[in-house]
């Protein structure tokens, strides 16, 4: 099934959801379609026009917007400045009511990709009223586990990148929470330790996560790298601002929550997150859910056989 034709924004605007941020918002499509809401991934990495193409037209009206800290809304965390304290997933959560307050929508459908999964997962279970249907996609739940074989269980693999991702560490910090180690480095009064950091984490991703030439272009970006990688470590060093739980994570024992809201997951067969089962045990543990696996694909929403199903999902939904 094809992508939809790119289509461009006919409203867009920066809201205000307090704390000294404005969050960039963008409508395309049908402006009296569905209400459908995309979640970027990252955290920290912005909208992406090609999210607007997994959706008829016609059918959708497609709500995007930068998370808190990237993309347009402002303050960027690249700036050494900015309150990180104030851009937790709480946050988050409270800026997407705003928005779907502030657009005059009841219900939407979330989608949500890699991090925008974990957000879309835990705003369904605590504001089930507005969300209508969840397609979700390079899934995770954000769980200690998750970000334990990311930063650390992934050394085995890739050997090499793991011992060059260790050395931007200092000796007594190699051992522990990585992504925390790597965010307080980040967080440095001094721009070149930061810069280092940042770089050395981008880098340890690129390695690790195989992504189409445009992801991994943005690394070269400075500000997108080192806001991107401050966002990260913040989040994955404090357990995505989750709330207590085991190791498993909030977001997988609440699972049975969502219990009668539809939803799709779309997983590709060779994505790392996999050799924790963690897709398939969300599944389980959410009746109503489909779980679509994609063979012989990664961490990457572009590649062949990705797109279809996702394009599939969304249609199945417009029709709802």
């Amino acid at each position: 099934m094809p992508l939809y034709p790119q289509t461009e924004p006919y409203d867009h605007g920066m809201l205000d959801v307090g704390d000294g941020n404005r969050v960039y918002w963008e409508t395309c499509g049908n402006p009296h379609g569905k209400p459908a809401l995309v979640l970027h991934g990252g955290p920290g990495s912005g909208c992406s026009p090609y999210s607007r193409r997994l959706f008829d037209p016609a059918a959708y009206r497609i709500v995007l917007l930068d998370q808190r800290g990237c993309g347009r809304s402002t303050p960027h965390a690249s700036a050494y400045g900015t309150d990180m304290g104030v851009n937790t997933t709480s946050h988050l959560i409270a800026d997407l009511e705003l928005l779907r307050r502030h657009l005059g929508i009841g219900r939407w459908l979330v989608w949500g990709v890699s991090w925008g999964s974990v957000l879309g997962l835990r705003y369904a279970q605590t504001h089930p009223g507005s969300v209508s249907e969840l397609v979700l996609t390079g899934v995770a739940t954000g769980s200690g586990a998750e970000v334990a074989l990311l930063t650390r269980g992934l050394g085995r693999i890739f050997p090499a990148a793991f011992e060059r991702f260790l050395g931007g560490l200092p000796a007594g910090a190699r051992e522990g929470n990585l992504a925390l180690a790597y965010n307080r480095l980040i967080e440095s009064p001094d721009p070149g330790v930061r810069a280092r950091a940042a770089r050395a984490w981008t880098d340890w991703e690129t390695a690790t996560i195989p992504a189409p030439p445009g992801s991994v272009e943005r690394f070269e970006d400075e500000t997108f790298r080192l806001g991107f990688a401050r966002t990260v470590t913040h989040y994955w060093g404090n357990d995505h601002f989750l709330g207590e739980g085991d190791d498993e994570g909030v977001v997988l024992r609440d699972a049975p929550l969502l219990a009668g809201l539809p939803g799709t997951l779309v997983q590709g067969s060779l994505d790392f997150g996999n050799l924790l089962g963690i897709v398939w045990r969300l599944h389980h543990a959410w009746p109503g859910s489909e779980l679509v696996i994609v063979d012989d694909v990664g961490h990457d929403t572009r590649a062949p056989g990705m797109a279809d199903a996702l394009v599939a999902a969304t249609d199945k939904y417009a029709r709802r």
